[in-house]
């Protein structure tokens, strides 16, 4: 592996600053777009080829799909115990938050800019997860393959209300099946000699 193609050094302090803020501003949600932005776009930390990977494997593994991905980035970054400072970085401002909110509940609930503030974060969280939407399909549909399963499961969970476990059991294999037979499948080892030939 290449010098250009390592993943550049990542300071555990800079791992815990980046996801403690993440969690910390994170309201109503919508954690993906903002994780998305902070990896990839700002820090450059890793490839949107392979911020999409762990996308998918964060949305197919159990578990909280932003937990799930926070383990990922901190695992590619700082191995086990990235995705551990990770994982504690993004928990410990909700946490917090929380915390307080428990023991105030009855006087914050009341007041009119908490609404306020809320549906304004949803509708932040909402733009960002379009805006991330549209960058994860601009990069991983490149085919009519990838468009076909996309649609399909798009249909099959948002239009028919199917459930999304059965769907994504059928359209992984398929996917991935696709996927493989796109990137020319097996080769013989004699159409390898012949190339090396």
């Amino acid at each position: 592996m290449s010098d250009a193609a390592a993943p550049p050094v990542v300071t555990y302090r800079a791992l815990f600053k980046t996801f403690f803020w993440i969690g910390l501003f994170s309201f109503g949600g919508g954690l993906m777009p903002w994780i998305q932005r902070e990896v990839v776009t700002v820090r450059g930390w890793m490839r949107n080829e392979d911020f999409v990977a762990g996308f998918a494997m964060a949305q197919v593994l159990p578990g909280v799909n932003s937990t799930n991905m926070a383990v990922y980035v901190g695992q590619r970054m700082r191995g086990v115990p990235g995705a551990a400072v990770a994982v504690v970085a993004m928990l410990t401002g909700p946490f917090l938050y929380m915390l307080a909110a428990s023991l105030t509940y009855k006087a914050v609930l009341g007041a009119p800019a908490i609404h306020a503030a809320m549906a304004g974060a949803a509708a932040g969280a909402i733009g960002m997860i379009l805006r991330m939407g549209v960058g994860v399909m601009a990069s991983a549909c490149r085919g009519a393959a990838p468009i076909a399963v996309m649609a399909g499961v798009f249909v099959a969970v948002g239009v028919l209300k199917w459930p999304l476990v059965p769907v994504v059991l059928v359209a992984t294999p398929i996917s991935i099946l696709l996927a493989w037979l796109g990137r020319g499948g097996v080769k013989t080892p004699g159409a390898k000699g012949r190339q090396d030939a």
